[in-house]
């Protein structure tokens, strides 16, 4: 049989590992520094919990689980008969793979709220899977690091999230720009047009504006049969830049609600300059159906990526599980486009690639079994070291320690061994010391 992986997945050697670790633990350090407590929520979920949440099309992208047993046996024969695919899977099918992390939290918060002091902060890091085509930068399987406030409206928490984003990618070294805008203000724009009765339509085609430019989405509204001097008053104010200039221009009571929520984050945001770009864009949509207020996307300038993180403010989201009045806001870290661009643009730190500490190699059968108690002291000391399986030529020993990234090697010879000593290899510099085991233990914990 020829091995092979499902599209939209992938193996991760050690050194992937190692610098997919390298972001998670900076992405952890600040979710611990701002008070984002982690929860963990299952892989699957009710298939009447996530459906109904990400709008038709990220309904088409939910990866279904077939029931157990004889999952045929009391399906109708009509459907069957029918080939009707989607009466089927609901017969068929009563769970499903999370598709984000925002959603199992709403399910978590009204499950578990007799646990949970509001405002509750959690931050979570758990794969989530899309069944989307796969390319450069979309996995059909992935990992989210996501950090969401629930049970308050105050805009402060959009100012924080803000940040957060700011802190983690100055941390990274890796420059972004935060773009932002408000549904609310779509919702103002579309109103102004002419166009909040199809307010849904009107997002899904902006969103792809990124992918099929202007001309594509003036394409796409036209081919709704939307009058095209609603369509032309639409187009003239997703360009505006400045949040003041729309204001101007919108006619409608939500539209400037949201603006003035805009100008409330800022406010917050006013006492410490951003270490990154943070940008008012009027055609950021966020596709999914759940936002309601601000909404945040991130992208890295200069690299041919989509966004490596996104968020929003979400106020209804438990009501659909019975729990009403939950204000909501959250932002994702999308770490397979981050760890993409960090390897593209060689951020890395160069220290990982000898991650591994101390290897410790034996030029004759006696030191073999002298270095056995050596390891075994040397773990005692919680010092990070291995063996080398067998004694084998020095070249050998050293170009293996070399592929695997050790940072040092012990050499144990009759000499070492009579002094009770080590020769310790700096695989880096090159440099080599005789050292006795504490000054060992104080050189590789540097």
């Amino acid at each position: 049989m020829k091995p092979t992986l499902p599209k939209g997945t992938r193996d991760f050697l050690p050194q992937d590992i190692k610098k997919r670790e390298y972001i998670f633990s900076i992405i952890r350090h600040y979710f611990s520094i701002y008070g984002y407590d982690a929860i963990e929520t299952p892989a699957m979920e009710s298939l009447d919990t996530l459906s109904g949440n990400y709008g038709e099309e990220g309904d088409r992208l939910l990866f279904k689980i077939l029931n157990n047993g004889d999952y045929l046996k009391d399906v109708d024969k009509e459907t069957l008969h029918a080939r009707d695919s989607a009466a089927l899977v609901r017969q068929i099918s009563k769970r499903g793979l999370r598709y984000d992390l925002t959603v199992p939290f709403a399910r978590y918060i009204v499950m578990n709220r007799q646990h949970i002091k509001f405002p509750f902060k959690r931050s979570a890091i758990q794969p989530v899977w899309r069944a989307d085509k796969p390319q450069k930068g979309r996995y059909q399987e992935f990992y989210q690091c996501d950090a969401d406030v629930a049970g308050s409206p105050s805009l402060f928490y959009e100012a924080e999230l803000v940040r957060l984003y700011d802190r983690v990618f100055a941390a990274l070294k890796l420059p972004v720009e935060i773009r932002w805008n408000n549904r609310k203000v779509l919702y103002g724009i579309a109103e102004t047009a002419g166009l909040a009765a199809d307010f849904q339509t009107v997002t899904i085609i902006i969103d792809k504006l990124d992918k099929i430019g202007m001309e594509g989405v003036e394409k796409d509204l036209l081919s709704k049969e939307f009058d095209s001097s609603n369509i032309r008053t639409l187009l003239d104010l997703i360009v505006e830049k400045d949040p003041e200039a729309l204001a101007a221009k919108m006619r409608s009571e939500t539209g400037l609600k949201g603006i003035e929520e805009l100008r409330t984050v800022i406010g917050y945001l006013k006492p410490a300059p951003l270490e990154n770009g943070f940008v008012f864009d009027a055609t950021l949509a966020r596709g999914l159906s759940y936002y309601t207020g601000c909404i945040f996307e991130v992208t890295a300038p200069g690299v041919r990526m989509g966004s490596i993180g996104g968020g929003g403010r979400y106020d209804n989201l438990t009501a659909v599980f019975g729990l009403r009045d939950v204000s909501g806001v959250g932002i994702s870290f999308g770490v397979e486009r981050i760890y993409d661009v960090m390897e593209e643009l060689k951020l890395f730190p160069e220290s990982l690639a000898r991650s591994k500490n101390l290897l410790i190699a034996c030029m004759d059968p006696a030191s073999f079994e002298y270095a056995i108690g050596v390891t075994g002291r040397l773990r005692d000391k919680n010092i990070s070291c291995d063996l080398y399986p067998e004694v084998a030529r020095l070249q050998k020993q050293i170009s293996y320690a070399n592929d695997a990234g050790y940072a040092y090697v012990a050499l144990i010879g009759e000499d070492e061994r009579a002094r009770d000593m080590l020769t310790l290899k700096n695989m880096a510099s090159g440099d080599q010391a005789l050292v006795d085991l504490p000054e060992l233990v104080k050189m590789v914990s540097q």
